[in-house]
């Protein structure tokens, strides 16, 4: 994952061109960061089912020092709309509008970049 975890200033106007529209690009891009965060989710509860134990004590919480680095690793990534923004400049993110059959939301289908 290649997008700093800075805040970054972004021209809304460049980054609404590819669409015409500032809220249908907002749109997509908090999709696709639902999508990553729900990606990022599922990835770090299965590492840490791996600790999960029956019986929690004390003295375990304290001395799991690998459970530690690992949530301490995904705390330190970008958050997930920084992500999504990053795809949706580099023009990594596919979406698409539905036929006019009745159908008045816009839905977006997006590429896996993971």
């Amino acid at each position: 994952m290649a997008t700093q975890a800075s805040i970054v200033t972004r021209d809304v106007q460049k980054i609404a061109e590819e669409t015409g529209n500032v809220y249908e690009t907002v749109a997509i891009i908090s999709k696709r960061a639902r999508q990553v965060s729900s990606n990022i989710k599922e990835e770090l509860s299965g590492k840490l089912a791996e600790f999960a134990s029956s019986v929690d004590n004390l003295e375990e919480v304290f001395e799991n020092r690998e459970q530690i680095e690992i949530s301490k690793f995904y705390e330190r990534m970008p958050k997930p709309s920084a992500i999504a923004i990053e795809e949706f400049v580099e023009g990594k993110i596919m979406y698409r509008y539905p036929e006019e059959s009745g159908e008045s939301e816009k839905t977006e289908k997006t590429e896996k970049s993971e």
